[in-house]
C-alpha cells in the first residue's frame, strides 16, 4: 500500500474516536480504567496535534488559497481550545465524578467535531495541493518524527503543562 500521510491521520482520528467511545462506557467507579483511557487518548492525540501545527499546517499554509487559510485557521483555534482549556479542564476533575464524565465527553466531541471537519474540507484541499509522492514523504517524515527523542520530550512537556493547567483550574473551583 503506498503512503499517505492523509490517510495515516484519518486512522489515527478514528483511533481516537474509538477511545472516547470506550471511555464514554466508564462508570465513576472505573477510576484506573479512565485514567488508562486518557493516558492513551493524550499519547495518540500529542504527537498527532504537535506534528500537524509544526509541519502539516505550515506546509498547507505556503500553498493555501484564501478558503484554505480560514480553514487552517479553524484548525489552529480549535487546536488552541483544546491544548489551552478542554484538555485543562479534564485533569481538574477526579476521575471518580461525573464531572469527569461529561468533561471527556466534550473532549471527544471536540475532537471528533475537528478531525471530521479535516477529514471533509482540510484534507480534500490537501489532495489538490500535495502529490501523492509529498504526501508519502511527509508520511515518512511523521513515523520517523514520532519514534523521536525530540517527540518523546514534547510530549512529556505538553502532559505536564496540561496536569499544571490542571491542577490550577480545580484550585480555581
Amino acid at each position: 500500500m503506498t503512503r499517505d500521510i492523509l490517510k495515516t491521520l484519518k486512522t489515527e482520528h478514528d483511533e481516537l474516536r474509538g477511545l472516547f467511545a470506550e471511555l464514554k462506557e466508564t462508570t465513576d467507579r472505573g477510576v484506573k480504567k479512565r485514567e488508562g483511557l486518557l493516558e492513551k487518548i493524550e499519547e495518540a492525540l500529542i504527537p498527532h496535534a504537535k506534528w500537524e501545527e509544526k509541519v502539516f499546517y505550515p506546509a498547507f499554509k505556503e500553498r493555501a488559497d484564501r478558503e484554505g487559510l480560514q480553514t487552517l485557521a479553524e484548525a489552529i483555534s480549535e487546536h488552541h481550545a483544546v491544548e489551552n482549556s478542554v484538555i485543562p479542564e479534564v485533569h481538574a476533575a477526579d476521575p471518580s465524578t461525573p464531572e469527569f464524565a461529561g468533561r471527556t465527553k466534550v473532549f471527544g466531541e471536540f475532537v471528533d467535531h475537528h478531525a471530521k471537519e479535516e477529514e471533509k474540507t482540510m484534507f480534500k484541499m490537501a489532495r489538490e495541493m500535495f502529490s501523492a509522492n509529498e504526501l508519502a514523504q511527509f508520511d515518512e517524515q511523521y513515523e520517523d518524527w514520532k519514534q523521536s527523542d525530540a517527540a518523546s520530550a514534547l510530549i512529556a512537556m505538553e502532559k505536564t503543562k496540561a496536569g499544571v493547567k490542571g491542577a490550577v483550574k480545580a484550585m480555581a473551583q
